[in-house]
């Protein structure tokens, strides 16, 4: 091992103790971490030039770059749909539509919480928005502990790998690839995810009918009168995405357009008061100063890897060893797996991309297709323990079940996503390629 290699573990290894045991943010560890880094690789005479070279000029990328503003435009625009109750009406549409079915509530949910992924993408606002809303009903009806809570983490995963996801965001402007074609390629495999929660609740509920009582019936007419309730809220998600795959605009400019017109279109109906919008507003601030936060650190810390020839050692050493590509990305998902159960999964993927994607560069895979399987391993750390950040928030929520219990709830949903990602494995083109591929 040489001198750089060490000084390369070891920053990996300082930062990751930072995060877990002293508490400190992930954008700052890296931050912090790469910096001393830098400095450490650097000799003392061109210290001064280190901010003031390519790792500054890196730096300044991120916060002076255009593309960069789709991140505070969606999460304005999901913060707003919040606020302005959009999640309580998809609820009650789906419990029309489903409620009177075995375990109908647990897919309602599931089902509305896919929808509010489409205008939020955060895991953390759709597992407090739909803790809020989806817990009483269930507790009411009397549905076991495991799956009412595990059915709010698992759908409240579902805004990584639906779009507009943050994390793909990320991912695309990090990579260089394009948001659009990361965003069609998401489709298929979030929405396999979602049959696959649903088909788990009904397999669930054909072994235990006691666990979820079936609930009152809807007519037609009851059921048809309640989409009016989300016509605004499909309407907005297809000029988004349709925009944007059409070529016909970029993303920010397709952000821009629909947070402006949700906006307008909340505060018109007076579903949206100024009280709402400045709450908005604030939250979105704070959403959006952590992730760039992360960027920020991630620049850094990427731009002191490459100095120590980490990645490309990694990759070379992949090589040597002649192993198969897909047991290569076997072994890479599983360390997304592992650090997505430790940290947020944005986190993680700024602290991994820069080992991983030189790797998956010469191995040959679509980073279309990479960026899916990594948001789909990754969010499974949102519902595992120890973090398990999406599972503490609806334990927090949930006054008769503990953070075990929902854990526990969460295990049912684990085939599901084993599904998802064979499926990802095997069926690459069909998954993500051929929609990818069919953005302009």
């Amino acid at each position: 091992m040489t001198m750089d290699t060490f000084i390369g573990l070891s920053g990996i290894i300082i930062m990751l103790v930072l995060i877990l045991f002293t508490g400190m943010t992930p954008g700052l560890a890296m931050l912090l971490c790469g910096t001393v880094g830098c400095l450490v690789m650097t000799p003392v005479v061109n210290w001064n030039t280190i901010f003031a070279g390519p790792t500054g000029m890196e730096v300044w990328s991120v916060f002076s770059n255009y593309g960069f503003t789709v991140i505070p435009l969606f999460v304005l625009l999901g913060e707003a749909m919040f606020h302005a109750g959009y999640s309580e009406r998809l609820f009650k549409v789906a419990k029309t539509w489903f409620g009177q079915k075995r375990g109908g509530l647990a897919i309602t949910t599931l089902l509305a919480s896919a929808g509010f992924s489409a205008i939020c993408g955060s895991n953390t606002a759709t597992a407090a928005t739909m803790g809020c809303v989806a817990l009483p009903p269930m507790t009411e009806a009397g549905y076991q502990k495991g799956l009412k809570c595990g059915s709010i983490a698992v759908g409240s995963t579902l805004g990584v790998v639906i779009p507009p996801s943050i994390v793909l965001v990320v991912y695309g402007l990090y990579t260089g690839v394009s948001i659009s074609k990361l965003f069609a390629g998401s489709i298929l495999p979030g929405g396999l995810l979602v049959v696959s929660f649903v088909a788990t609740v009904l397999f669930l509920c054909a072994r235990h009918p006691d666990w979820a009582p079936g609930g009152e019936a809807s007519t037609l007419r009851q059921r048809i009168r309640s989409l009016g309730g989300v016509v605004e809220v499909a309407v907005l998600f297809a000029m988004i995405m349709g925009a944007m795959f059409s070529g016909i605009v970029t993303p920010t400019e397709a952000a821009g357009f629909g947070t402006f017109c949700g906006i307008a279109w909340c505060l018109m109906r007076k579903t949206l008061n100024w009280k709402g919008l400045l709450k908005s507003i604030n939250d979105t601030l704070h959403i959006s100063g952590m992730v760039f936060l992360i960027l920020a650190g991630a620049t850094v810390f990427g731009k002191f890897l490459i100095m120590t020839r980490l990645p490309n050692q990694l990759a070379d050493a992949v090589t040597t060893f002649s192993l198969p590509p897909v047991c290569v990305l076997i072994a890479i998902a599983f360390c997304y797996l592992i650090g997505g159960c430790l940290m947020d999964s944005l986190a993680f993927l700024m602290i991994s991309l820069p080992l991983f994607q030189p790797l998956i560069v010469r191995l040959g895979f679509d980073p279309v297709w990479f960026g899916q399987l990594v948001c789909l391993v990754t969010t499974l750390g949102a519902v595992t323990p120890p973090v398990g950040v999406s599972s503490f928030i609806v334990a927090g929520l949930s006054k008769d079940t503990s953070a075990a219990q929902v854990f526990k709830g969460t295990m049912y949903f684990l085939p599901a996503y084993a599904f998802t990602f064979l499926m990802l494995i095997f069926f690459p083109h069909g998954m993500v390629a051929w929609l990818a591929n069919l953005v302009k």
